[in-house]
């Protein structure tokens, strides 16, 4: 099991994680909605190899039996590897590649809203909360908890459906 869940662990997370690198230079670029379907999207594409991981235990280790809880437990430590990796890029780019990729982010959201004409106090509370953020995730420990609940309850989910659809116990 040990092999299988670190080969496809890091998989899912070397795939998480060069999506992020890739994407994230354009984030400022995406208004409201679309940055989050452009990372969630990269999330589900690597949360695609919780379920390859599960049918390879199923396959080569159990011969072609497994039970729900044996492939929930290798999902989930597949999803928590991904996580790991996740979270870990995600604090290489925030406190050495890109320090300002947050601010720029939500900056460029805030832009957006005085760009459309919005209501200044829609501005100011999206303004607040920037600063808000920023303040959030300068501590390092709170920065990766929040960035590790981005990615887990997606991989989560995909171990619920992986256990469930490959479970075979005849």
């Amino acid at each position: 099991m040990k092999k299988i869940v670190l080969v496809y662990g890091f998989l899912s997370g070397a795939v998480a994680s060069a999506l992020m690198l890739v994407t994230m230079p354009f984030m400022d670029r995406l208004h409201g909605s679309q940055g989050l379907i452009v990372g969630y999207t990269g999330i589900i594409l690597s949360g695609l190899l919780i379920f390859f991981g599960v049918r390879s235990y199923r396959e080569n280790v159990g011969g072609g039996r497994i039970t729900f809880g044996r492939g929930f437990k290798v999902g989930i430590l597949i999803a928590l590897i991904m996580s790991a990796c996740y979270v870990a890029t995600w604090q290489l780019i925030y406190y050495k590649l890109d320090p300002g990729a947050c601010e720029r982010v939500f900056g460029a959201e805030v832009q957006h809203l005085k760009d459309s004409g919005a209501p200044q106090a829609e501005i100011e509370e999206a303004a607040r909360n920037l600063e808000t953020t920023k303040k959030i995730l300068a501590n390092p420990l709170t920065n990766a908890a929040m960035t590790f609940i981005e990615p887990f309850p997606v991989a989560l989910l995909m171990t619920l459906i992986s256990a469930a659809a490959l479970g075979k116990t005849d």
